[in-house]
């Protein structure tokens, strides 16, 4: 079957669905070799794939491995997905604000990769959190709790697994259909009943333009829809960083500033539109969503109390007078990786204690001589980290802000 499936995709052809699934147990079993599997991609790239395809494969992604239960839990279950930013802590407040709004949040969630934070990183800050709770542990957390944020385990959706890292190598990440099929196959295999996903547009984002991002929207929500699970997407700005924290024990506090009912205006305002609550800004306010994540936590056996401090510090100052024109995203997560806040590979460790904070923003007033970010280092590359800072920023003589959410995506009436 696989030379009929190989030469169908090679001609811009439509799949069954039994094709489809077909191909995908085979990735998983062997059945199909990593050569066929790497020319079935390409074919992808090239000629891209239907909607009808596009659902297919999803849905066989998801059905390659087991999926999550939750007998004895009443829902609704939902969660976010979010394409990745500098400074983007959002799914800490808003997973522990749902629960607190009566929603069940089964969320896994991954590590960063370059200059975009994982969620699992920032928690991982945290002494003794586990990211590796087993079924039985995770469904206690989301009983007891409401939510529950976890690292995928490799029977949800193995296929992607193979496919992902396949795709690294074949240089065929960028296709929108093989990225629906990956984000999309681990969040259906939660048992979810409604999925939000942020799509990050701007520098520091994998989707540079207004025109791509949409795109990508686009096709996420008509395929979770497609798969049975109410799916909404907004695009969200990300030219420059979101709130003021940029790496992992410093995102961890300014998070539970914002559960308390402080934080950045900007991070309380991306959190509540993406909350889609109407009493999600009372109960934000109100600081109750700070004890849910605080009972979260102690549920992955994280010690809050324990959290250490951020390492020493060094302020970038403004050389001139005037407004913030520019605040790149994409420096700023620069020079936080350079620190040691990220990683190039999965398995390479990252250092808590780092990061930038951002004291001003697009629009802000500066003085000369006023600090513009505050560098929080370790033992290495400060001093390039400092030239990244920098560079991020640029002041001119006209006030201007950015506006935070761009547009909002739903399924087709």
């Amino acid at each position: 079957m696989i030379d009929e499936i190989l030469r169908t995709q090679r001609a811009g052809g439509a799949l069954s669905t039994e094709q489809i699934q077909w191909f995908v147990r085979g990735v998983v079993t062997g059945e199909v070799s990593r050569p066929q599997a790497a020319a079935w991609l390409a074919f992808v790239f090239v000629r891209g794939l239907g909607a009808a395809q596009s659902v297919a494969l999803t849905e066989a992604m998801t059905a390659s491995g087991r999926s999550l239960g939750w007998p004895g839990i009443s829902g609704p279950f939902v969660d976010k997905h979010s394409t990745g930013g500098v400074g983007d802590k959002v799914s800490l407040v808003l997973a522990p604000l749902w629960a607190e709004l009566g929603w069940k949040v089964p969320m896994i969630s991954g590590r960063g990769l370059g200059h975009t934070g994982g969620t699992l990183d920032k928690l991982e800050a945290i002494p003794g959190y586990r990211t590796d709770l087993d079924d039985a542990a995770m469904h206690r957390v989301v009983r007891e709790v409401g939510a529950s944020i976890n690292g995928q385990t490799g029977e949800l959706a193995p296929a992607d697994r193979v496919l992902y890292a396949l795709r690294n190598e074949t240089q065929t990440v960028e296709c929108i259909p093989l990225i629906v099929a990956s984000i999309l196959s681990k969040k259906l295999a939660e048992g979810l009943d409604r999925l939000v996903l942020d799509v990050k547009v701007g520098a520091g984002a994998f989707m540079k333009t207004e025109a791509e991002a949409r795109e990508l929207a686009q096709a996420m929500v008509a395929v979770g829809n497609g798969a049975g699970v109410h799916t909404t997407a907004d695009l969200t700005d990300m030219e420059q960083p979101l709130g003021v924290a940029a790496g992992n024990i410093n995102e961890v506090q300014e998070s539970i500033d914002t559960l308390r009912g402080g934080g950045p205006a900007d991070l309380r305002a991306l959190t509540l539109a993406l909350a889609g609550h109407p009493d999600a800004e009372r109960v934000l306010a109100s600081g109750a969503a700070y004890e849910r994540f605080a009972r979260m936590v102690r549920g992955h056996g994280g010690r809050l109390s324990e959290m250490g401090a951020t390492g020493r510090e060094e302020v970038v100052l403004a050389d001139r007078t005037g407004f913030v024109s520019r605040c790149d995203a994409l420096a700023v997560g620069r020079a936080a990786f350079v620190l040691g806040a990220g990683r190039l590979r999965a398995e390479d460790p990252v250092d808590p204690r780092v990061g930038v904070l951002v004291h001003k923003k697009v629009g802000d007033r500066v003085e000369r001589g006023e600090p513009l970010a505050t560098l929080q280092t370790g033992d290495r590359g400060i001093e390039r980290a400092r030239a990244e800072v920098a560079a991020a920023f640029q002041i001119g003589d006209v006030a201007a802000r950015r506006p935070l959410m761009i547009a909002r995506i739903e399924a087709n009436p």
